[in-house]
């Protein structure tokens, strides 16, 4: 009970931490949201005046009459009761309507493209390093290149084979314009369609890196005493390779996932911008650009939760699959 107590108080001061970092850097950004939208709304032939100044500082939360203590206060009394602010650079949606509607696109390629690189590459690291030595080493070299491979060079290579030279799928988008976005055949086939591409980059890309670690793991736990007394017993190939190697060899691989699920949220800019897909990463990149201090902070809020809480759930469920950590 002790460690799951101690690993849970290290995951809260972690958030405090987190969120604060999360509130001072984006003021150290050079640059004021309310400058940004006051110079739209001139633009676009509104007057400015003190009074439409302050208005947009108490609707931002960038109030520079209040104290930088103050403001801290102000914005973990509103994350606490879930209220992220108002996005400049989508005025006047709310930061959470924002997320909302970008998230899903993320997580749903992002997410599904590398837990399907987790498991084909640690299922082909289980299989190469229980038969090492074999012609299956002879594909380790080769998805280590894959991998050294710069991922938005790869992506720019898939969209011009595959995308404009053969036509095969789409260039841009995360689904057909014409159709109604929902819950509906034409429309979820087409957001499967617009998303192989990307999907297909993030597996080539990364699989190498499953498969290299878990073939590595996978030899070294061959050579272990309890691995040796389970040849020595007779026990069937099967056996072994499951139950005795493979699951002490996929441990590390368990921690190494739940640390690259902040790519399913951070990683995502890159593919994104390529692929012009409408997900989170190209709505943290807009509001880089337009210093957007109110959806910047929602979604890192959104990159730390994720990562801290698979976290914290992959160090509980250790506590299980190991007892000795817990010594």
């Amino acid at each position: 009970m002790r460690y799951y107590l101690r690993k849970v108080a290290f995951y809260l001061v972690a958030l405090w931490a987190a969120l604060t970092l999360n509130f001072l850097i984006p003021r150290m950004m050079p640059g004021d949201p309310v400058d940004i939208l006051l110079a739209k709304l001139q633009q676009r032939g509104g007057s400015v005046d003190p009074a439409t100044r302050r208005a947009y500082e108490l609707l931002l939360g960038t109030d520079t009459h209040e104290s930088l203590l103050h403001q801290y206060l102000g914005y973990l009394g509103n994350i606490a009761q879930g209220r992220l602010g108002v996005s400049v650079s989508d005025f006047p949606a709310p930061v959470s309507s924002v997320i909302a509607t970008s998230l899903p696109w993320t997580v749903a390629l992002v997410g599904l493209a590398t837990l399907l690189s987790v498991l084909l590459g640690t299922g082909l690291g289980v299989l190469v390093g229980w038969r090492r030595g074999s012609w299956l080493d002879s594909l380790v070299p080769a998805t280590t290149v894959l991998s050294a491979v710069p991922y938005f060079w790869l992506a720019l290579i898939l969209v011009a084979v595959f995308g404009s030279a053969l036509g095969w799928f789409p260039l841009l988008g995360g689904y057909d314009v014409t159709l109604t976005p929902g819950v509906n055949g034409p429309f979820l086939g087409s957001a499967v369609y617009h998303g192989v591409l990307p999907a297909i980059t993030i597996v080539v890309s990364s699989a190498g890196s499953w498969l290299l670690g878990t073939r590595n793991m996978m030899v070294s736990t061959l050579a272990e005493d309890y691995v040796l007394t389970a040849w020595a017993k007779g026990l069937r190939k099967r056996r072994i390779m499951v139950w005795y190697a493979a699951r002490n060899a996929v441990l590390p691989t368990v921690a190494g996932f739940a640390i690259s699920l902040g790519f399913v949220v951070a990683g995502s800019v890159v593919t994104e911008q390529v692929f012009a897909y409408p997900g989170i990463g190209s709505k943290l990149l807009q509001a880089v650009q337009g210093n957007d201090y109110a959806l910047m902070q929602g979604i890192f809020l959104v990159i730390t939760v994720a990562v801290l809480g698979a976290n914290l759930l992959v160090d509980l469920l250790y506590g299980l699959v190991d007892p000795r950590v817990r010594t």
